[in-house]
């Protein structure tokens, strides 16, 4: 059984379920105008009564919910219990159970999307692409014996998103209770504190505690930060800085309130707080606002920009980490000239929104991502950094496919301002038997990152640090200065391997050539026996400086020879030098 997407009007659900007393008022007032104790005056229409709204009998009742039980086992079934369980309001959810017919359910889910669609002229719905997007997520990051959507970590994920920082101790262990938990040290189960900058509707700064005090990696939301205290009920042990200097008792954290973390220097304020726990907690429970609400009605085309275009530039690469995951690096390029500042105490800054969403060819959500860019200088150097260009970037975890990629920014300083993005996205399928190779990326730099920070951060790729140069626009060169080093980078993968010596045997051959005359002003090669003998996939970092070359158009060329498998593949990328 399949959901019907049928577009209605939003308001004739809702008038027949809340406003059908109403309309039958007005039906039986007007049959009445024609009549005069029982004598008929002219031509009476008859109006069939609403089996929706007629006194039903107890076993009528009975039948009809006996039905709905048997129908909301299927599809209608999982899209109450499972895909808005965390957004249905009480008054939907007992609306929706009153329904009789599968046509009326299907008008209903449209109905419901259609209401939270901040774009209703869209033929897309964000806010439903989003929502599935974070249920996928939270499938894949948060099951414990259990769907990931079904765990508290799940439901504040669909709700609220990404958090902006985590505080996980996946082990427990030692633990040093701040002041404002009584101070002390302790022993805890696992726990995870997400820390939100702001969530609208709810405050700045807010934390959530999950616990996992099953060991089982169920984590579970909490209010009470004791929870995750694994000595609570040993005596004499975890004791905090009151219990140690004998001004408490153990026993004293048990004789009621919120939370029980014992008495401490902050004890006082911790009771004064106990409301305003209940409160926000109250308020996580509620579906909650969309961050940047007022970019996502410009996903699509079909919304006019009316303030003056906010230009900026993409660029997308391809990765690969394993057959079925392709990484794929989304570059931003704003030039600082198009940025509004403002000045105060002497630092100029500007601001800017972004918000990205990669959906598949049924318009579904893949992957979401939002943020926010700021750039600031001391108000002196203004003018000189207006020369600049900023760059965001974005790294994105696909398979293989067919994507579409939205990108909205938005000047906070000029809310008028704003820019859209919007390509096609062909991420390519890597063959275990096919010689192939990354994305060639030229690279304003390039350099090795500490082993603490490999394969994690911005514009990281495993342990190189490399900062793509994003051309402005369709087929135009990148460009570098020649006081400047031509940075590129390039993996190679299924290289073949003999079987006798068990190593490779390619030629990489390089090759920089001037476009204007067509003779190459460089060219080497070198044997992958010599720099990675055994392995299949090999990582080609290369760093020439430019001082020699003349101003003009050159092209890096790049040719793999597999002399194993017999194969052949060549990568090439234009760039200008000035």
């Amino acid at each position: 059984m399949t959901i019907s997407r049928r577009l209605v009007s939003c308001t004739t659900l809702l008038v027949m379920i809340f406003m059908g007393g109403h309309v039958l008022a007005a039906q039986e007032a007007t049959s009445g105008s024609d009549q005069t104790d029982g004598v008929t005056k002219g031509p009476v229409t008859v109006e069939k009564p609403d089996p929706l709204k007629r006194p039903r009998t107890d076993k009528e009742i009975r039948d009809q919910q006996k039905a709905l039980r048997q129908e909301l086992k299927g599809v209608y079934k999982k899209w109450v219990d499972e895909d808005v369980r965390w957004i249905i309001t009480d008054q939907e959810l007992q609306a929706f159970k009153s329904l009789s017919n599968d046509e009326e359910r299907d008008q209903f889910i449209e109905n419901f999307w259609l209401r939270r669609n901040p774009n209703p002229d869209s033929p897309e719905n964000e806010f439903r692409e989003e929502h599935y997007a974070r249920i996928a997520y939270a499938n894949d990051h948060f099951a414990a014996g259990k769907p990931g959507w079904r765990t508290d970590r799940g439901h504040i994920y669909i709700a609220y998103g990404k958090p902006d920082n985590i505080d996980s101790h996946p082990s427990g262990g030692s633990y040093d209770r701040p002041i404002e938990e009584g101070g002390g040290n302790t022993s805890t189960f696992p726990f995870e504190i997400w820390h939100y900058r702001y969530l609208e509707g709810i405050g700045d700064n807010v934390d959530i505690e999950f616990v996992d005090t099953c060991m089982c990696g169920d984590y579970h939301m909490t209010i009470d930060r004791s929870e995750k205290d694994a000595l609570k009920h040993v005596p004499g042990a975890g004791q905090t800085l009151y219990e140690q200097s004998g001004q408490s008792k153990q026993a004293d954290r048990f004789s009621g309130g919120l939370e029980q973390l014992g008495a401490g220097p902050m004890s006082s304020a911790n009771q004064s707080k106990q409301f305003d726990r209940l409160d926000r907690y109250a308020k996580l429970m509620a579906p909650p606002e969309i961050k940047f609400k007022d970019l996502e009605s410009f996903m699509t085309t079909s919304k006019i920009l009316t303030g003056p275009p906010f230009l900026f530039d993409v660029r997308t690469d391809y990765v690969k980490v394993t057959n079925d995951t392709i990484l794929v690096p989304v570059t931003l390029q704003i030039r600082n000239q198009d940025i509004t500042f403002t000045n105060k105490d002497g630092v100029a800054m500007g601001t800017v929104n972004i918000l990205g969403r990669v959906s598949n060819l049924n318009h579904k959500a893949i992957q979401t991502f939002e943020d926010t860019v700021s750039v600031q200088v001391p108000s002196e150097l203004l003018a000189r950094k207006r020369a600049d260009q900023s760059v965001y970037w974005k790294s994105l975890p696909l398979r293989p496919g067919l994507y579409k990629v939205d990108i909205v920014i938005k000047d906070v300083n000029n809310p008028d301002h704003i820019g859209r993005w919007q390509r096609s996205l062909n991420v390519p399928a890597y063959d275990d038997d096919r010689l192939a190779s990354s994305s060639l990326i030229l690279a304003s730099s390039m350099e090795r990152v500490p082993s603490k920070d490999i394969g994690a951060g911005n514009f990281i790729i495993g342990d190189t640090h490399i900062t793509p140069r994003v051309p402005t626009g369709i087929g135009v060169p990148v460009t570098f200065h020649r006081g400047q080093n031509l940075n590129f980078w390039m993996q190679v993968y299924n290289l073949g391997i003999d079987e006798k010596s068990k190593q490779n045997g390619a030629t990489i051959e390089y090759q920089i050539l001037d476009v204007g005359t067509n003779k190459a002003v460089l060219e080497t090669q070198e044997l992958t026996s010599k720099t990675n003998p055994n392995a299949d996939q090999v990582t080609i970092e290369k760093s020439l400086p430019l001082a020699s070359l003349q101003p003009g158009k050159y092209q890096v060329n790049i040719k793999v020879n597999d002399g194993v498998t017999k194969q052949q593949i060549a990568e090439s990328a234009p760039f200008i030098v000035d």
